[in-house]
């Protein structure tokens, strides 16, 4: 069954056509597969014509799991000029930014070659997907912005990626994936890490990817729903990986993005991390302070997908630990999980926090006036 939108929400705090919002995780897609041809050199149009790609799951060819495309997107998504849901922007303007006022959307291309184990390959497609997000995308539409994605597993290349590309106004963040071939706090990382820090930019961290194990601690899980839990697990580890090894010490100015992957489990992980750090500091002695302080002042979570408890005392109780100043709002456009402005935010927020919420964060995290 293809969920549009969760059915069973409390009453939602209203919108109107006037409120403008900034949806901080939509995935644009290639109208086709050659769509990306013109920005690859002919070297890597031949070896994608007679070798393809070797990757893992989600790279390029979909997820083990019958969720893959098109049944990840919304039925209702698909462009009346055909191509698969999301790759069209004169039907995402009409169907997502224009009846929502979005005034920013930060763009998240999944299955983009970040991970290919052709480290070579990788770089060329990263590449050539920044191109393509300037040329089908952020140049049409002012309200877009791109992000800077880069071929993770060769730090020093995408650290190069990052630096040809800053200062460029289309690119607001750096794009990375939540699994990897090792824990994102891995000096192998470091690389990209610093040059975002240098270029002043955010790095988001995306639910999916792939580096080569299972989910789960103990092996494959049976169904896609396990997996769609596991994503909230996979940032956990992502995040502490990321405390533990010292990459915000080592970077005070480096400022993270957790995306699709809730957020509801942020001060569960901290107050573990605190208990643990007092007992432990000693084997850790970079990490100079209580984890809960580098993850309160240098990260950000996108909402979706919101956090739905049947209280909704519970999500502003889990909201205020975080800070109502860390929250960007996403849709997830056009996947099926998508989450519709006008039902994710309960009644009885005050209008500075809906503010906020909704765009006033992300412009300010993003340095869009």
């Amino acid at each position: 069954m293809n969920i549009q939108f969760r059915e069973n929400q409390e009453a939602a705090s209203p919108l109107t056509v006037k409120t403008a919002i900034a949806d901080c995780d939509i995935h644009p897609a290639r109208a086709t597969r050659t769509e990306l041809y013109p920005y690859l050199a002919k070297r890597w149009q031949h070896h994608l014509e007679v070798y393809g790609v070797h990757a893992y799951q989600g790279m390029m060819e979909g997820p083990p799991y019958p969720k893959a495309q098109p049944n990840a997107s919304r039925r209702d998504a698909y462009p009346p000029e055909g191509g698969p849901q999301g790759s069209s922007l004169s039907f995402m303007q009409k169907q997502l930014l224009d009846p929502n006022n979005v005034q920013l959307g930060v763009l998240n291309p999944l299955g983009t070659g970040q991970g290919i184990r052709n480290h070579e390959l990788s770089a060329a497609l990263c590449s050539a997907i920044n191109d393509w997000q300037i040329d089908k995308w952020t140049s049409k539409d002012k309200r877009l912005k791109a992000s800077i994605v880069v071929g993770n597993e060769d730090g020093l290349s995408a650290a190069a990626e990052i630096r040809e590309r800053a200062g460029d106004k289309n690119f607001v963040q750096v794009l990375l994936l939540s699994r990897n071939v090792e824990p994102l706090g891995q000096r192998r990382y470091w690389p990209i890490y610093q040059a975002a820090e240098e270029a002043g930019l955010p790095v988001g961290v995306h639910a999916f990817g792939f580096g080569g194990n299972p989910i789960t601690p103990s092996g494959w899980p049976s169904y896609y729903i396990e997996e769609m839990v596991g994503h909230s697990q996979c940032q956990q580890s992502a995040l502490a990986s990321l405390v533990l090894e010292g990459v915000f010490e080592r970077f005070p100015k480096l400022k993270m993005v957790m995306i699709e992957a809730g957020f509801g489990w942020a001060p569960s992980l901290a107050w573990r991390l605190d208990k643990v750090w007092q007992r432990l500091r000693s084997e850790v002695p970079h990490v100079k302070r209580p984890p809960s302080e580098y993850i309160r002042e240098q990260v950000w979570w996108t909402t979706q997908p919101m956090e739905d408890p049947e209280r909704r005392e519970d999500l502003f109780d889990v909201i205020n630990w975080i800070g109502w100043d860390r929250l960007l709002f996403a849709t997830d456009y056009p996947h099926w999980d998508y989450d519709e402005p006008s039902r994710v935010l309960p009644a009885g927020v005050s209008e500075a926090n809906r503010e906020a919420f909704y765009l006033g964060n992300a412009r300010k995290l993003y340095g869009i006036a």
